[in-house]
Parts: C-alpha cells; structure tokens; sequence
C-alpha cells in the first residue's frame, strides 16, 4: 500500500532559537465556535437540567396571590352647613401621603394583629419538596383553628411542636418535653402555656409547627407586606394590596386594615367635637351661677332704691353694651377652641385678636359714657347689664352644646370602602413561564461559560500550526480509532491496572485499514526521510507527560515498519512501569533490565528478544522492575545492546518515560539517531511541548519532531478540518 504524507518531511532539525511567535492577544473566534459545537451536548445537557430544574421551581414553589382593596379619602367637611364658622373649624384636607402613612402606622396594623390574633403563626409539617405541592392539589385542605395561645417569655419566637391524634393533641417543645396536652374545643392551661384550638381539620397532615411570635416583629412583617398607593395624582382613590401565599388570610388581613382604618377616622373626627363639648360642659354651670347672682342683686338694688326701670337713655346704652359683651365672649370661645389647633402667629388667630381689641375699645367708650349717668341710673345699669350678659352667655353655651351634640351624633368620617378586600385567583408568583426561560437562560450562559473557562484553563493543542508556529515540525497527526475508543471504553479496561492484567489492542494487527494506521503509514515516509541523516537507525519515542499515547504510537508504528517488510525491534524503555508486553502479548520474565543488571548472567541479548504476532517485529520487555532505572539506563551495557541491535535490525524503536516526570528520556536519547516526541490533541499545552523540547536540547538530545496524537474532528477549527484523537498512554 502506499504511503501517504501527512504533513512535509522534515529536513534539518527543528530549533526554538527560529520560533515565529503568533499574537497571544488575538482571539480565534472560529476556535471559540469550534469548542462550542465540539461540548454541544454538554451545553444541551446543562442547559436542560437548568430547565428541569426550573420546571420543577415553578411547579413545586408556594404560590404567592393578592389582595387588594379600594378607599376613597373626601374632603373633610363638618356635615352640618348651618354651622357656618364652626364648620370651618373642623375643615381641612387631608393629603393622600398622610393618610397612607396612618394606614401603614403600628396603630392599624396593631390593631388588626390583636384582632386576627396574627401573632400565633400555625405552619403545617409535610414531606419536604413535594409536600405543599401534593398539599395544595388535595380534595380537602388542612385546617387549624387556634383562638387563644400563650407562652412564657422565654419561648416567644420559638417553633412548638404540637402533633394530634383525633380530636387529642400534644405540645411539645425543642427538647421533645410535652407542655401541654388536651383535646380540640376545650382550652388548655399548664403555668403560662396555654392552648384553645377550636377546629381541626386533618387532610394531609397531623403534624404542625405553633410559634408564638413577638407582636413588635409581627407588626413590620406585615407592614412590608402592605402597599398602599395612590390611583391617579390627587384623586385621593388609595388602593391597598397584600400579597401572602394564604389567599384568605391575605383578605382577612386587608379587610380589618380597611375597616380599623375607616373607623379611627370617624373617632378622630367625633374627638374634636368631643373636646370642645367637653369644654362647654365646664363652662355651663358656672355661668348659671353667675346669672343667678346677678339677678339676685338687680333685685334687691330696685327694691332698696324702689326703682323699677331705667330711662330710655340708659336702655339703649345698656343695648349696646350686652351686645359688645355678647360677641366679647364669642370671641373668648372661639379662642379657647383655635388655640389648639394653632398658634398666635396664625393668620387665623392674629384676625381674632385684632378683632377683640376693636371691641374692647367700643366698651371703654360706652364706659365713660355710663359714668355721666347719674349713680341710681349708673347701679341699674350695672346691674341689669350683668343679667342680661350673663343670660346671653348662657343661651349661647347652651345652645353651642346642642350643635356639637349633633355633630358628635352625625360624623360619618371623611374615608369610604369603595371596594372591600378581595383575592385573585391566578397566582402573581411565581411567574412559571418567566421562571423556565430564566433558567434555560441561565443554563445556557453557564454551560457555555464553563466551556470557555474549561477552554481557557487548559489551552491544549487544536493544530499542527500552533507548534509550526513555534518553530517545531509536526511529522504526523494521528485521528482518533473508532475501534481504539470502543475497546478503552469496555468494561474493565477504563482502569490502568485491569487493562495491564487484560490484553491490548494492537490496532495495527487488528485493524490495520484503520485511520489511524494509515496515519502512521504516512509517519513511515516521513521517518524514512528524516533519518538519511541520523548517526544510527534507533527512534526514541517520548513525551512531556502521561497520558499522551507513547505506548500506542512505537507499538503501532513497530508494526507498520514491520509490514513493509523491515526488521523492527520494539525496546520497552520504561524501566518504571512499562506495560507493551501486555500489548503485543509477550511475557516479561525477562527483559531490558535483567540484561542490564545481568542478573541472570545473560551473554547474548537475543535471550531476551521476543518474536510476537506480527511478521517482521521483534519485542524486548522491560523486564523486573528496578528501583535505579536511570543507573541501569547509564551502564555500559545498555549502550552496548543499542549498538548490537541497530546492526542486526533495520529500525530500533523504544518507548521510554515522559521527559517531565523522569530523566529517562533524556538519557536514552543520547543513544538514538532520531527522537520523536507525542503531543496530546486538546490536553497538552503548547507551552509544556516547547519546555519539553527544551529540557532535551539542555541534556545533548536533538527533538527531530513532534507527532501530534488524539486529534478529534472539530467545527470551528482550521478549513474546518478532520481532526482525530487517540485515548491510551502508559503510566509513567
């Protein structure tokens, strides 16, 4: 069969000192795209566990639904326009930012708390993940009514654990001690526990956790749960809403915010008016004593001066007086009253001053006027003056109580319910459409994120170029063997030590149309160009690391020499832990190391030499194991082998340790004409390949080039290529 060329003969030896180093900042975006159709399967199978996963969420998380409700804050107004100025005391606006606040406050919400008796926090124990799933979907659902339940400081903000059976149950805490026991309908006392269940209904579960939680924390839980909002801008429309996985209880909740709410407002306003009955309540009896007094002393005055009645002067001055003195009193009323709701700065208050001080001035003019009457005139006058007054003031408390009487009895409150609190009955969370396309998201990003983090940790080889750059020849790239990857995939042969106790595949002897036989075909041609110039016909095979495929590539390659009818000798050089007896199913009693040691005073090396299944190939095993195998490598005997050897075959090939690990290589390749090294497609790292190299030319051994192995096809890569790959190295 004829030979192929897999990549350009080598002519002189390769040297670093001509690298042609490519631009590490550019980025190969068709190599990106490459590794991401090559780990396609592995995005797909995150993206869709991120999808299962967000699947499952969506079905399995609690539903979260809302309440909501309508209020309407008016214009506050007293109700009564006939009152006309006393109207307007209780007047004013209310803005719509107030008002929310007042809602929210701890007066509401602390209120609704005792009311609904939210501090005892009831949570049903079911199977973990799917519990609450199965829950929800049940016929009858789970139901406990608690009316009362008390405990000790000490347990405030503590899970309970209380289980029933029938209609008994049992309260145990932390410590599995019972605190209570009792049945269902009947209130139980133990110290300062203490339980009322009223109603029971087991569906799904007997088992239950009771917290008594500490009311300051209840209240701001549920005042983060509130939202209240405006509707529009100044319509003084508030819309409240709770969103709660317990649908009724969301509406209970709003409800009684909506309802303590509306009625703080009716006794806010019913107080004003209270205040200042109150107020008038005092007042009244001392005015009524004061007018009787005054009347009692009008009378004796007439029946001692044995007057009856005063002249028309004096009655129309005592008109004006009573008059001066009725509205001076109003004004001291009204005082009495604005003083509470603002100060002397007020424009209010300062208009009623200035008015009080215009009637006082009307007095002192009627007093001087008084004083030219004469003295009987100027007594009755005081005097009748004093009762009238005092009546005026009287009627006019009086009749102020009885106004204030029926604005009390007639506060409705400037807050309506429009629409009370109601539940909606699709779920507002979980969003499960949103939540799977999240995930699948996420998924995505993620698992293509790892495959280009993965990429970037490890930059292994994706082609011959990424050495030539670098100034190395490639002599061959080997594709990956279907039948190879088959066998290293059966059971027992994925671990190093079964497959030294099992028997190997040479591929070159079972397969030998296989791709990557033909590969090593066109290696031939290439080797037998390289090695014109070579001091001798022995090949050093190596690499930087384990798991490259040293041990695959000299067997199989043994083999094709072999087949063109060569005489090959194939040397185990791994001293270490070499295992191509396995491969080519020969023995290792004895071997390199024992002819090294002369152990068994072996003269004559053909002693050793084994023939194998392949016409043509030759095979020395490594023999014992020895435990100063560079020692062994460096003794005169060895060097005499090799020169015996590539006198009585026409090509020598040994595979020995990866150069990074041991120094084997590096002394075994002062020995041989031609040195080869294996690179690993997508897991060496160009880097390691030129400290390889490197570490060979520092030990005298000239690396005539490089066979790049386990190279896969990819898309993406280089004239989107055919690439292979190879998976089956050695332990070294």
């Amino acid at each position: 069969m004829q030979d192929s060329l897999s990549q350009k003969p080598a002519g002189k030896p390769s040297s670093l000192s001509k690298n042609r180093q490519p631009d590490d900042d550019e980025i190969d975006l068709m190599r990106l795209v490459g590794q991401l159709i090559e780990k396609k399967w592995l995005i797909i199978a995150i993206t869709a566990l991120f999808t299962v996963a967000g699947i499952a969420y969506a079905l399995l998380a609690t539903p979260i639904y809302r309440a909501d409700t309508l209020l309407q804050v008016e214009k506050k107004s007293s109700g009564m326009p006939a009152l006309g100025e006393m109207g307007e005391l209780f007047g004013g606006e209310s803005e719509a930012a107030t008002e929310i606040e007042i809602i929210k406050s701890r007066m509401i919400i602390g209120s609704v708390v005792d009311q609904l008796n939210l501090t005892t926090v009831v949570t049903p124990n079911y199977m973990p993940l799917i519990g609450n799933f199965l829950a929800r979907r049940s016929e009858e659902q789970d139901q406990l009514v608690i009316e009362s339940f008390t405990v000790p400081q000490g347990y405030i903000g503590k899970e309970l654990s209380l289980k029933l059976e029938g209609k008994s149950f049992t309260l145990q805490n932390s410590d599995e001690q019972t605190v209570l026991q009792g049945e269902v309908g009947r209130k139980v006392i133990n110290g300062d526990f203490s339980l009322h269940i009223s109603d029971a209904v087991l569906a799904n579960t007997n088992s239950y956790s009771l917290t008594k939680v500490d009311r300051l924390k209840v209240i701001s839980d549920w005042q983060e749960l509130l939202s209240v909002s405006e509707r529009g801008k100044q319509t003084g429309i508030l819309v409240g809403s709770i969103e709660h996985s317990n649908k009724q209880l969301a509406v209970e909740v709003l409800d009684a915010i909506g309802h303590e709410y509306m009625l703080q407002n009716i006794q806010r306003n019913a107080a004003e008016a209270e205040k200042s009955l109150t107020f008038l309540q005092q007042q009244i009896p001392d005015v009524r004593d004061n007018l009787t007094k005054a009347e009692e002393q009008l009378n004796a005055y007439r029946l001692q001066s044995k007057s009856v009645d005063i002249s028309l002067e004096t009655s129309g001055l005592l008109t004006q007086v009573i008059a001066i003195e009725k509205q001076l009193n109003e004004l001291a009323i009204k005082e009495t009253e604005i003083s509470r709701l603002f100060t002397k700065q007020h424009p209010s208050y300062q208009a009623l001053l200035s008015q009080k001080e215009s009637l006082l001035a009307d007095q002192a003019k009627l007093t001087e006027q008084i004083e030219q009457l004469p003295e009987t005139q100027q007594q009755v006058l005081r005097l009748t003056r004093d009762v009238e007054v005092n009546q005026e003031i009287y009627l006019q408390l009086v009749n102020r109580m009885q106004e204030l009487n029926i604005l009390k009895a007639g506060t409705v409150g400037n807050v309506r319910i429009l629409d009370t609190a109601v539940g909606h009955a699709i779920a507002v969370a979980p969003k499960k459409k949103l939540i799977v396309v999240i995930a699948t998201m996420l998924g995505g990003m993620l698992s293509v994120a790892l495959v280009l983090v993965r990429s970037a940790l490890n930059p292994g080889i994706q082609s011959a170029e990424e050495l030539e750059n670098h100034g190395v020849s490639v002599y061959a790239t080997i594709p990956l063997s279907d039948k190879q990857q088959k066998f290293n995939l059966k059971p027992g042969t994925r671990s190093k030590a079964r497959r030294r106790a099992n028997t190997e595949l040479l591929l070159a002897k079972e397969d030998p149309t296989d791709l990557a036989i033909e590969a090593l075909r066109g290696l031939r041609t290439s080797l037998h160009f390289a090695m014109m110039e070579a001091k001798n016909n022995i090949i050093m095979v190596s690499g930087p690391s384990p798991e490259v495929g040293k041990s695959f590539i000299s067997a199989n390659l043994a083999a094709v020499l072999a087949h063109a009818g060569q005489s090959v000798l194939y040397i185990d050089g791994d001293l270490r832990r070499g295992y191509s007896h396995v491969i080519l199913e020969a023995q290792n009693s004895r071997g390199l190391t024992d002819f090294i040691a002369d152990t068994s005073k072996i003269e004559n090396y053909t002693t050793i030499v084994q023939s194998t299944g392949v016409p043509g190939l030759s095979f020395i095993p490594r023999g014992a194991s020895a435990p100063n195998p560079a020692e062994l490598l460096m003794h005169n005997r060895m060097e005499e082998l090799l020169e015996q050897v590539a006198k009585d075959f026409d090509y020598v090939i040994i595979d020995t340790p990866p150069i990074l690990a041991v120094t084997d290589a590096a002394i075994i390749g002062r020995y041989a004409g031609t040195s080869l090294l294996v690179a690993r497609f997508d897991q060496t790292p160009v880097n390691e390949m030129l400290h390889t190299i490197k570490r060979f030319e520092q030990n005298g051994v000239n690396i005539k080039g490089v066979i790049l192995n386990g190279v896969e096809r990819r898309a993406g890569g280089y004239n989107y290529q055919y690439q292979y790959g190879y998976a089956y190295e050695s332990v070294s």
